[in-house]
C-alpha cells in the first residue's frame, strides 16, 4: 500500500525548503550522533591504502565488524575497528586487456576510463555480496563469496544496473533480493531509476513525462514504512539528486544558463507497474525540490539518514556546497 507517505516527502521538503516559517532549526533535532570523535583524537587515525585508486565504494556491516571498499581493478575486505592491521583480504578484478583495447579504440581515456571501476557492492544475502563495475565501459556485475572472498567463474551482464561511465552519477541498494539503482546506464540512454533481479524489473526510461531532466543521482535510502505497521503500509525507496530545473529558473552566476536543483524522489516497493499504461514503468513515481536555508548552496553532494523510533522519525541529512561558478 502507497499512500500515505507524501508526507514523508512533505515533511522533507518543509524542513529543506528556505524562508518556510514552520522548518525547525537544527537544534530542534534529537541528532544524537552515533559516535563522536575529538579534533586531538584525529591525528591517531588509522588509514589504509592499497595499490588501486578510487576507493569510491564503501559497505559497512557493523554488525560482522566488516568494511569493504570497491575500487579501481579491486574489492577488499578491511576489518572496521581498524583498518590498518593489514588483516585485510583482496579481490583483483581488472578489466581484461581485450576490453580495455577496445574501450581505448571507441575514444575513451586510457589513463582513468578504460578500467573495472567498482561503483556498485551491497550484501546480496547471508552469503554473498553483490558487485558490479564498469570493466572498461563494458559493465559486469558478479556475486563474490564472502567468506572466501573470491570471484565466480562466471559474470552477469551488467549494463542494465551499472553505468559505462566511471564519473556517471550512480546510486543503488538491494532490497529483499531486487536491485534498486539510478544513473545514465548507456552512451547515450536518459537518467533512470530501475529495478533488476526482481520477477517485476521496472524503469522511468521513456516515461511520458520524462519524469527525470538530465539528472545526476547523489544517494538512495530505503524507509521501512512496513515494519510494525498496522495498516499494512508499503517500504519505499527515495532517490536524492540534482537535474535541470524544469520550472522557470535560471542558474544565479549565469543568467543564461537553466539552473540545476536539488531533487528528491520516491518510489514503491511493491510497485508493479501498470496494467494498461505505465507497463513496466513505475506508478507510484514522486518527486520534489530540495533547497537549503543557507542561500547560494545549491549543490547537492551527500545525504544520509536517521532513524531512531520508527519510519516516522526518519530524518535525512543533506551536504550541499556553493554552486562551481561562485
Amino acid at each position: 500500500m502507497c499512500g500515505g507517505t507524501a508526507r514523508l516527502l512533505t515533511a522533507l521538503l518543509v524542513t529543506a525548503a528556505m524562508g518556510y516559517p514552520s522548518r525547525r532549526s537544527a537544534t530542534d533535532l534529537d541528532a544524537t550522533p552515533r559516535m563522536t570523535v575529538t579534533f586531538d583524537e584525529l591525528s591517531g587515525v588509522r588509514r589504509f591504502s592499497g595499490r588501486s585508486l578510487n576507493y569510491t565504494t564503501l559497505l559497512l556491516e557493523d554488525e560482522r565488524g566488516m568494511l569493504y571498499v570497491g575500487a579501481r581493478g579491486a574489492v577488499f575486505a578491511l576489518n572496521a575497528s581498524n583498518v590498518a592491521d593489514g588483516s585485510h583480504r583482496t579481490i583483483h578484478w581488472e578489466a581484461s586487456p581485450e576490453k580495455q583495447l577496445d574501450c581505448l579504440q571507441k575514444g575513451k581515456n586510457n589513463k582513468t576510463e578504460c578500467f573495472n571501476h567498482v561503483r556498485f557492492l551491497q550484501r546480496l544475502n547471508t552469503t554473498h555480496l553483490y558487485a558490479c563495475g564498469t570493466y572498461a565501459f563494458h559493465p559486469l556485475c558478479a556475486s563474490i563469496d564472502a567468506d572466501r572472498f573470491t570471484l565466480p567463474s562466471r559474470f552477469e551482464e551488467g549494463k542494465e544496473k551499472c553505468p559505462y561511465d566511471p564519473s556517471r552519477g550512480y546510486t543503488g541498494l538491494i532490497v529483499d533480493g531486487g536491485l534498486y539503482t539510478a544513473t545514465r546506464y548507456e552512451f547515450r540512454s536518459l537518467p533512470d531509476i530501475r529495478r533488476n533481479l526482481h520477477q517485476r524489473p521496472l524503469k522511468t526510461e521513456e516515461s511520458p513525462l520524462h519524469w527525470l531532466n538530465d539528472a545526476e543521482f547523489v544517494a538512495s535510502m530505503l524507509v521501512q514504512e512496513s515494519k510494525d505497521s498496522l495498516v499494512g503500509d508499503d517500504d519505499k525507496i527515495y532517490y536524492f539528486f540534482m537535474e535541470r530545473a524544469g520550472e522557470e529558473t535560471t542558474s544565479f552566476f549565469d543568467k543564461s544558463q537553466v539552473a540545476r536543483v536539488a531533487r528528491v524522489a520516491r518510489v514503491c516497493k511493491s510497485d508493479l507497474g501498470g496494467k494498461k499504461i505505465l507497463q513496466r514503468k513505475w506508478t507510484s513515481f514522486m518527486k520534489a525540490r530540495l533547497v537549503c536555508y543557507i542561500p547560494y548552496y545549491e549543490v547537492l553532494r551527500s545525504v544520509c539518514s536517521l532513524d531512531s523510533g520508527g519510519w516516522a522519525s526518519t530524518v535525512f541529512y543533506a551536504a550541499f556546497t556553493l554552486s562551481a561558478q561562485w
